[in-house]
């Protein structure tokens, strides 16, 4: 069972995120704080998986999420949003968010991320926009990204854009029939080669290269 803490100010939105997850049959939804009560909460709660809301009026997501990055070990944290272009998601997954979920994805997909974080993947809009990653590459990072990107091998290529798809490990490995370990040895290539230090800063990296524009198939 996955443990999840939604945290919103808006009580409907809290309501509405618990009935869709608990319905899953396989997440729980431990607890739906506001800002002020969310880091007592998860400190206490331990959840796998903590869904927070990035503006609220007591306490900004953003402050509750750099509380959450001292705790030991710290929680994989979401960013709730409404724009997929907000100015602060940038600056949240410089602060070690795994991601942003927009308030209005489908309850299927919805629950589909909350796996995927749980499971150590990333989890990103499907159209993730260019406000977005330039905010955290910097503007024109364009051309360095695909310049990062041509050092990767065909197959470490693939692993990443399977990695920006938001896959596990273990995903990846079923997905292209490679051992867990041997996606694990991709991974820790692909980080060093594009000189990035998260899952979620390779993503965004093969976005801004172009890699998700097209289909990428296994050589």
């Amino acid at each position: 069972m996955i443990r999840v803490v939604v945290v919103d100010d808006e009580e409907l939105v809290r309501t509405g995120f618990r009935l869709i997850l608990q319905a899953a049959g396989d997440i729980k939804v431990v607890a739906t704080p506001t800002g002020a009560q969310a880091v007592r909460e998860i400190s206490l709660l331990k959840p796998d998986v903590v869904l927070l809301d990035i503006r609220m009026p007591d306490v900004d997501g953003l402050t509750i999420l750099r509380r959450l990055q001292g705790l030991k070990p710290p929680p994989v944290v979401a960013m709730l949003t409404t724009f997929d272009s907000d100015e602060y998601i940038a600056t949240a997954l410089r602060t070690g968010a795994s991601g942003f979920v927009l308030k209005d994805t489908g309850p299927e997909q919805l629950a589909q991320m909350v796996r995927t974080l749980a499971h150590g993947g990333v989890v990103l809009s499907p159209k993730v926009t260019r406000t977005v990653v330039d905010g955290y590459l910097g503007s024109g990072a364009g051309s360095d990204a695909a310049e990062q990107v041509d050092l990767l091998t065909d197959r470490e290529r693939v692993v990443l854009v399977l990695i920006a798809e938001g896959l596990s490990n273990t995903e990846i490995g079923a997905r292209i029939h490679i051992s867990v370990g041997t996606v694990k040895d991709h991974v820790s290539a692909i980080l060093t080669k594009l000189r990035v230090g998260s899952r979620v800063q390779a993503a965004l990296v093969a976005q801004r290269a172009g890699l998700l524009e097209g289909d990428q198939e296994p050589r």
